[in-house]
């Protein structure tokens, strides 16, 4: 196991820390273990559009008809108002 020391902690921060591991019962170094711990899973974790597309592939996908697309009309000329 690794060792990291954490220099400049804000005192209010570490304070909090303090707090939410005794709500939880267990050592502020635990919960700042489980903080970096999820941190890191959820950095490593995909978007939803991945995710959605691998929850459903197994159902296959399904190849929609694309209407045509029209030229962009042109951008109204305000300066003609009257």
């Amino acid at each position: 196991m690794a060792t990291l020391t954490i220099r400049n902690l804000d005192n209010q921060t570490k304070q909090k820390l303090r707090q939410i591991a005794a709500a939880r019962g267990h050592s502020m170094e635990e919960e700042v273990r489980r903080i970096l711990d999820r941190a890191v899973q959820q950095a490593e974790e995909k978007g939803l559009g991945s995710r959605i597309v691998k929850q459903f592939a197994a159902i296959g996908g399904v190849e929609l008809e694309l209407p045509a697309r029209s030229a962009v009309r042109p951008a109204p000329n305000f300066e003609e108002l009257p």
